[in-house]
This record gives structure tokens, sequence and C-alpha cells, in this order.
């Protein structure tokens, strides 16, 4: 989903339309949505629970909220669960399920300002409960944005980058386990040691390339034929995480060789 452009709040509730403050704003704080009413007062997370949001002709209505707990050294993650009215006047979920089975929202900022809503079955919403929260900083100041874009690439196998991962890419397919690790702490609960390194990844893409993911959807020398600029550091014997991290490799992912 893009930024949510013209929208309306509806608080739940007996009171009448005109005595309920007016919005003013909604906006993503960090992981969350904040509310910003006529009254002086905000409404965050669980707050929202039962208001719908009107925007650009669709009608959402927030169903639940939680923090999620599981992102590493974080506390502003927040998932909804956000149903769509459907054509035919019910509701259904916005999102698809993710690998737990749950249908979750997630709101972040843009890179403008802007509130956007990702879903916990995409790269960018997986990334971001990987640790890696495009509106945060580490401790020693560094911006994770670029660890964030990094990491979709991977989760959607972008060799080539960002364009080839929107445009759904090739060498990936869902329900595919990768193993994810960096240099600043942050490491997928499933690690497993015993898969083979795959990549390294930067926002431009892989920095360079041991083992295809899905070799059936292209060997090696596909994806390098598709991608000239990884020949001189790709295959198993040159792209080891040493060698990523040298060609400016911020995210690194371990997966089964097939």
């Amino acid at each position: 989903m893009r930024r949510l452009l013209a929208l309306l709040l509806l608080l739940a509730g007996p009171a009448q339309a005109q005595d309920r403050p007016r919005l003013l704003g909604l906006v993503a704080e960090g992981g969350d949505f904040r509310a910003d009413l006529s009254d002086g007062t905000h409404l965050r997370g669980a707050d929202l629970v039962g208001a719908v949001l009107h925007l650009a002709g669709a009608e959402l209505r927030i169903d639940s909220a939680r923090r999620d707990a599981t992102v590493p050294r974080a506390g502003d993650v927040w998932l909804f669960g956000i149903s769509a009215r459907a054509q035919g006047g019910g509701w259904q979920p916005l999102c698809a399920p993710d690998p737990a089975g749950e249908s979750l929202a997630m709101p972040y900022p843009g890179e403008d300002g802007a509130l956007r809503l990702t879903c916990s079955a995409g790269a960018i919403g997986k990334c971001i409960r990987f640790g890696y929260r495009p509106w945060a900083s580490l401790p020693d100041g560094r911006p994770l944005a670029p660890f964030h874009a990094a990491c979709t690439n991977m989760v959607r196998a972008a060799y080539g980058g960002p364009a080839e991962g929107e445009a759904g890419g090739a060498w990936t397919r869902n329900g595919m386990r990768i193993d994810v690790f960096d240099e600043v702490g942050i490491q997928s609960p499933d690690n497993d040691p015993g898969d083979a390194f795959e990549a390294g990844w930067r926002p431009d893409g892989a920095a360079c390339l041991a083992h295809v993911r899905v070799p059936e959807n292209g060997d090696l020398a596909a994806v390098l034929a598709a991608h000239p600029r990884l020949a001189a550091l790709s295959g198993p014997a040159v792209c080891t995480r040493e060698a990523a991290a040298a060609a400016g490799a911020l995210v690194f992912n371990r997966s089964p060789r097939r």
C-alpha cells in the first residue's frame, strides 16, 4: 500500500458525529499510528481499535492492535489486524497471511515522512520484524534505513537491486527459508548454520553471490548473465562473508544449497 491520502477517522461510540473530535492528521510514529484530534488528544496503538479509515475510495477498519515484542532491541513496532470493506459490503483481511498464518498490517514512515502501510507477509514487513526498522538508528548513530533496504533485497532475492524485487524477481519463491545475520547483532530466530552462505546484500542489490536460492528458476550462470557486475566476485569459492563485507554488504544470509 502506498501513502494514505484522504482519510477520515470515525471513532466508535454512541456520540453523535458532530460531538466527536475531528481528525487533524494521521501519521506514522515509528512503527505505530498516531491520530491527532481537534481536542488536543492523540490516539495510538490499541486506542485505535474500532476506528475506520476512509482513503482513496477504500474503507479500512482496525480490528486489533498489539506491540510486537519479538523485534530485537525495539518497542516501537506494532501489528494491526485491518479489514477492508468488500464490494458486497462485508469485511475481509487487508493483508495475506504471513508465515505464522496471521494477516497483519504495519504502519511506517516513508522516506518523505508520509505514512505508509505494509503487510507482515511482505519483504518490507519481514525486515522490520527482523529488527531493521527504517526510521531508527543503531546505538552508534548509523541509520538502519540502508540495512532495511539491503534486507528487502535479500528477502526478495533481488540480486540486481530494488527494481528487480519490486517487479517480482525470478530468483526466489514464497515459503523459502533464509537465515539472516549481520555484523551488528541482528539475526533471524531460525538461523541454521548448516545452510550454505548465499550472498551479502547492499541497498543496491547483492554484493556477491555464492549460490542461487532457487536454481530451477535460473542457475548461477543465468543470474550473472542478467547482472554482469556480480561476475567477478561470485561463486561458492569466491563469495564469502568476508568478501561480501569488503564489497560493502550490510546484511548476509544462508539458504539451503539445492
